[in-house]
């Protein structure tokens, strides 16, 4: 129940978060030249059948024992012991993006999971997250709530609890590593830390 409880927290932390406005960007190539970002929510990335299925859970979820094989379907799905039962469990691990946000230029809040590294140490490969704790001390949330991003100046990153507004170009990519799957990729360009507006 640990994992169904936690996702249903930080989709209502992502509801929080959400913010309807967009952002602009100076491009270093073309200064006077501002880049249009449009600021996104995460529940965005999301395709609406699956926004309304997690908004909705079965009755079952209040049923799920703590730590049961029920309670963590994205290590049920990797280590192939079984497929998600219902479109609930279809919706905790759901790889559906929107293809319309292919090649959009979008800003994001975002939490960071660092990756790789610069010899400055600065975040060169980080997925994005809509909720800190992600992929570390919680379960990953679903893939197309994940995006892996690249940023060839780096990001320091000095405290891992710390979000930030992440502009870039978004792409619907499935990247798969050790630590989580994700739905899309952005190439960085310009961040700057979350003032919470």
């Amino acid at each position: 129940m640990l994992y169904c409880r936690s996702l249903l927290s930080s989709l209502s932390v992502i509801l929080l978060l959400c913010a309807c406005n967009s952002g602009t960007v100076q491009n270093p190539d073309t200064a006077d030249t501002p880049v249009q970002f449009k600021t996104v929510d995460w529940v965005d990335l999301m395709p609406n059948s699956d926004l309304e299925v997690l908004l909705n859970p079965p009755a079952y979820v209040n049923e799920v024992s703590e730590g049961s094989i029920d309670d963590i379907p994205t290590s049920i799905l990797k280590s192939g012991i079984t497929e998600p039962k219902d479109s609930y469990q279809q919706a905790l691990v759901s790889t559906q993006t929107r293809a319309e946000l292919d090649g959009n230029k979008i800003r994001i809040p975002a939490y960071l999971v660092p990756l790789d590294f610069n010899d400055k140490q600065q975040a060169t490969t980080f997925f994005a997250v809509p909720f800190f704790g992600a992929c570390i001390h919680l379960p990953p949330p679903p893939p197309n709530q994940i995006i892996l991003v690249h940023s060839d100046q780096g990001v320091g990153i000095e405290e891992l609890y710390t979000p930030y507004w992440l502009s870039g170009e978004l792409h619907t990519d499935i990247e798969e590593n050790d630590m989580a799957t994700s739905a899309y990729s952005m190439t960085l360009q310009d961040h700057e830390l979350y003032d919470g507006t």
